[in-house]
């Protein structure tokens, strides 16, 4: 007899800007990955779907906000870890961080070990990020026009498909800026996405960094799939502590305050002209960040805004 684990699926309603800080809670407890359920990114994949390609549920998702979805074996550990998520999101909401969390209402649904395993998969279909990347899951079919770039990507525990705005300013940039002699630093790679988006347009090598091990085995695995593994180096790591060498291109797609705590180092490993590029930022924390670069003297600054979030280009003098 084959046995099946019951999983409870624990979702967290909140909106854009609180993902991150709902998902560390669910983090917290022992849960490996999320899934952050926005209709807004789900509608949009819709009306450019081809109707075949559109799982039935999820035109039945009505809800406004975003869910934050991650999921804890049913076994007697759970009822400790679910008081701990309320207690810890009640607290959150009574803070003043500056920072909508919406509700943070929560929801449980039982599911079995075999839906567990691949119910995410549902939300996530080839999306077309800029004019030429198309990220594409390992497990979906797609045939793609000309001048189009796939990328093959299978985000497992990591953080990083390819649809939220920030990885979508990113790519956008990258499309713009890389070229074939560059030298890529990816900061906070999480998948390796936008490591291998840059090796995939072109760039002679790059470097992804991250201090979870479970995203350095996970970047390793999408670099195979995307046969760019040769010309990258994947390192684990916090930030720029186990970095060496310089860069045309240094990529930070992390939150405000990590990019304000790089920005003071960031310029000695960049090559002259170089660029750094800053996204993870809520539109209201993107003054803060423009002020700190413009401190360091880098110069050609530029920013680029999506909903609510922003990416900041500037150049090192």
């Amino acid at each position: 007899m084959n046995y099946c684990m019951e999983w409870i699926e624990v979702g967290i309603k909140t909106v854009n800007e609180g993902v991150d800080v709902i998902a560390q809670v669910l983090y917290e407890v022992g849960v490996q990955g999320v899934v952050v359920q926005d209709p807004a990114d789900i509608s949009a994949f819709i009306e450019n779907a081809i109707w075949e390609q559109v799982d039935e549920s999820l035109l039945n998702i009505t809800d406004e906000g975003v869910t934050v979805k991650g999921y804890l074996p049913n076994d007697v550990f759970f009822h400790d870890k679910l008081q701990y998520i309320r207690e810890k999101v009640k607290w959150l909401l009574n803070q003043d961080f500056g920072l909508n969390l919406g509700t943070g209402r929560i929801t449980l649904t039982s599911v079995h070990e075999e839906d567990w395993a691949n119910n995410w998969k549902k939300y996530f279909k080839p999306v077309k990020i800029g004019q030429r990347i198309v990220v594409k899951p390992t497990w979906e079919e797609y045939k793609p026009e000309e001048g189009e770039i796939i990328l093959e990507l299978d985000p497992g525990m990591a953080f990083g498909t390819g649809t939220h705005q920030t990885t979508i300013l990113c790519i956008q940039t990258l499309e713009r800026l890389v070229k074939p002699h560059h030298r890529i630093l990816d900061v906070g790679c999480g998948t390796g996405i936008l490591a291998i988006a840059a090796l995939l347009l072109g760039a002679r090598h790059a470097v992804a960094v991250d201090i979870d091990p479970d995203a350095v085995r996970i970047a390793r695995e999408n670099g195979i799939k995307n046969d760019v593994l040769s010309r990258m180096d994947i390192v684990q790591g916090n930030l720029l502590d186990n970095v060496e060498g310089k860069f045309d291109l240094i990529i930070a797609n992390i939150i405000a305050d990590a990019i304000i705590e790089l920005a003071s180092s960031v310029k000695n490993y960049l090559n002259n002209d170089g660029y750094f590029i800053a996204s993870g930022i809520i539109i209201d924390r993107l003054n803060d960040v423009l002020e700190v670069l413009k401190e360091q003297n880098f110069r050609d600054t530029e920013h680029h805004i999506l909903d609510e979030w922003a990416v900041v280009v500037v150049r090192n003098a």
